[in-house]
């Protein structure tokens, strides 16, 4: 499975020599415009499809041998009444032991991790050329992405991209969330988001992993998150897929941070 093969080639990706043909400076600059333009277009059409996200969030001891905490849900994006809406179909009680998830951590995992630059968004983001590297045998153009300003209530993507350089597609992003703080301590987590082509046109998200340590002032925990998008299909007539029964989540219960 090509997510499998992208994994191990990840921590290489950076040091790789590759012999790639690096775009001039005005080429790069319509480069940008076109995949943000390209991501638009997948941005709209991910609206047609239906899928299946997996999330899984495991608080680790400090040796990372021992999960001590876990969050997990599962939830379907249908279309119910002609509306494409979330529906929970799996969200067992939560166990986490030293954090406690915020609005902002539920909306990272819904939209920020699968992050999607598109020419809406482009004016809010500074976006710098760093080179030309294979991944997974795919050239690619990579990109550092950070934001120009911060704006309450809004959340941000910082990191690097890694966009096909005959698709114009992002297949990569490596990076963390950002926004303005509900709390002074709150931390989020770096993660890598990989895609797949999907129906032959569009590179869909598939997987996002992110092992990390978040550090707050009285504790160091130690996490590991698997976020992925599965059975994707383009909705129509024929496609009014029902995969469980709905499952009303767990409110969860403030716990010590």
């Amino acid at each position: 499975m090509k997510i499998l093969a992208l994994i191990p080639l990840a921590a290489l990706a950076l040091s790789a020599a590759v012999n790639l043909k690096d775009p001039t400076p005005a080429e790069i600059e319509a480069i940008v415009k076109k995949f943000a333009s390209k991501e638009s277009d997948f941005s709209r059409a991910r609206q047609n499809y239906i899928y299946r996200q997996v999330t899984k969030m495991h608080e680790m001891d400090a040796s990372r041998k021992r999960i001590i905490g876990k969050y997990e849900t599962t939830s379907d994006w249908r279309f119910v009444d002609g509306k494409r809406t979330e529906v929970v179909v799996y969200a067992p009680p939560q166990s986490l032991q030293n954090l406690l998830l915020e609005p902002e951590d539920i909306q990272d995992m819904r939209d920020t991790l699968p992050f999607v630059l598109t020419s809406e968004d482009l004016d809010s983001y500074y976006v710098r050329y760093l080179g030309h590297e294979l991944v997974d045998e795919v050239p690619c153009f990579v990109f550092a992405i950070k934001p120009k300003k911060i704006e309450p209530g809004k959340r941000y993507f910082s990191g690097t991209a890694w966009v096909d350089d005959q698709e114009l597609q992002i297949v990569k992003t490596y990076g963390r969330p950002m926004g303005k703080k509900r709390n002074a301590g709150s931390q989020y987590p770096k993660f890598e988001t990989y895609r797949e082509q999907i129906d032959g046109k569009y590179w869909f998200p598939t997987y996002t992993v992110s092992t990390d340590t978040l550090v707050f002032d009285a504790s160091v925990v130690p996490i590991k998150m698997t976020i992925r998008y599965q059975d994707y299909k383009r909705f129509g007539a024929e496609s009014d897929i029902k995969f469980g029964d709905v499952v009303e989540p767990e409110k969860p219960k403030p716990t010590k941070p």
